[in-house]
């Protein structure tokens, strides 16, 4: 059997056997089990297609496995704390998790932790990447919804500590889901919360564009891959689809079935946690808190599989099956390093290696400068010494003034003939 091109993974907090379970699509069939613990809610992500990452529940680790070896866990990255939420870039570059009110972000290549954001006042509840890795958003029990810049997060001057670029306010309860759209920085985003509405946001301006208020607090929250529709998990075990090309100018709507293309999933018993649309737009996956995860056909409006779990499912989503899980002889392209807990890594903490483990910048200003900037700094210099009010007019300047000169001539010949050399290098015939 070929490979499938989708595939579902999820998680329940009864399992005792396996920590996540990967099912096809179409056929429901199980496909692999990962083995090991139980994956917090909003806690299991996929790295770089290369590693699965599980936030271990009411434990202060991450469990991460190779993507195609699901009996034997790569390595455990130990955290400061419960991991109340986790996430990672799609150009799998960096890794993001919250622990209470604080957000750890770490660079994936070395394991450093590069930053430690503390801008929320309670739990952070969700984390979400946009699809170009340039920005993320965070959300959380303190109503508030937070816009990253990643290049300002990760900034070389630590005199300013960084700060989102904007902050959101309108939820009057805690923020219980989020979900980022396509198109990178120019992107709309959703937010769910407790206060029973639904809120989308453009996230280039912070602007809100839409509010729509339900008869119930509200769980879960996605949008199709083409933005056409907005479905909301409720926690009376309903889901609703409202539709995002209505013809009502209204920013402030109430949820209403209609024709329109509002319409209402019942099925489930409990509230839906967990939402995930397919690819081409036609299937809806939902997870809940009775135990199963169900695929709905969107246009019918009629579930089509239904999966019993051991217990409350805390994660379920549709994912493009990453090119290295169904072959159990292939090893990651990139191997994971050990992962820093602290911003500035103290004795034994800086890995195997011994490399240490700073925050970017750290030491910029005590770097031994480069042969270029020290010519840069000489002929500053020989140009200020022409200035008489500076150093006076006699012999000893104009002696000075040739040292300087030679000096500079000397790094010329350095940088051209390095310039030379890798221009030769870089054109030599394979």
């Amino acid at each position: 059997m070929a490979a499938p091109l989708e595939v579902i993974v999820s998680s329940d907090s009864g399992s005792q056997l396996w920590n996540s379970t990967v099912f096809d699509l179409h056929s429901g069939s199980s496909l692999l089990s990962y083995r090991g613990g139980n994956s917090s809610a909003r806690g299991l992500t996929v790295l770089g297609g290369q590693y699965l990452l599980s936030a271990q529940q009411g434990k202060n680790f991450i469990n991460v496995w190779e993507i195609q070896r699901k009996d034997q866990l790569q390595q455990k990255i130990m955290c400061p704390g419960v991991v109340t939420c986790l996430t990672t870039s799609p150009n799998g570059l960096f890794l993001a998790a919250a622990v209470a009110e604080a957000i750890y972000l770490w660079e994936v290549s070395t394991g450093k932790l590069l930053c430690v954001l503390s801008r929320h006042y309670q739990d952070v509840t969700c984390l979400k990447f946009t699809d170009d890795s340039s920005h993320f958003v965070s959300a959380g029990k303190d109503n508030l919804a937070l816009v990253w810049s990643l290049s300002s997060v990760i900034q070389l001057d630590l005199s300013h500590t960084p700060e989102p670029r904007h902050v959101l306010s309108r939820h009057s309860l805690p923020i219980t889901d989020l979900h980022c759209g396509l198109m990178g920085a120019q992107a709309r985003f959703a937010t769910a919360s407790l206060d029973q509405t639904v809120k989308v946001w453009e996230l280039s301006s912070g602007e809100l564009l839409l509010s729509v208020l339900f008869d119930v607090e509200i769980m879960s929250v996605t949008f199709d891959p083409c933005e056409y529709f907005l479905f909301c998990g409720g926690s009376d075990g309903n889901i609703f689809q409202v539709s995002l090309c209505s013809q009502s100018l209204s920013r402030d709507r109430s949820f209403q079935s209609d024709n329109d293309g509002n319409q209402v999933f019942k099925g489930h018993r409990n509230m839906v946690t967990c939402l995930s649309v397919s690819m081409d737009g036609t299937l809806l996956l939902s997870g809940s808190h009775d135990e199963t995860v169900r695929l709905w056909d969107i246009q019918s409006k009629q579930s089509i599989r239904c999966l019993a779990h051991k217990g409350l499912v805390t994660n379920a989503v549709i994912m493009a099956a990453p090119a290295n899980m169904f072959l159990p002889d292939s090893r990651p392209a990139v191997p994971l390093p050990r992962f820093s807990r602290h911003l500035h890594a103290s004795e034994g903490d800086g890995g195997e290696s011994g490399e240490v483990c700073v925050r970017i910048g750290l030491y910029t200003q005590e770097e031994e400068e480069t042969y270029l900037q020290k010519a840069d700094r000489l002929n500053s210099l020989m140009n200020a010494v022409t200035d008489k009010s500076v150093f006076g007019d006699g012999e000893n300047t104009k002696v000075r003034v040739a040292e300087l000169e030679e000096e500079v001539q000397t790094l010329k010949k350095v940088n051209k003939d390095l310039f030379d050399f890798s221009s030769q290098l870089l054109t030599k015939p394979t």
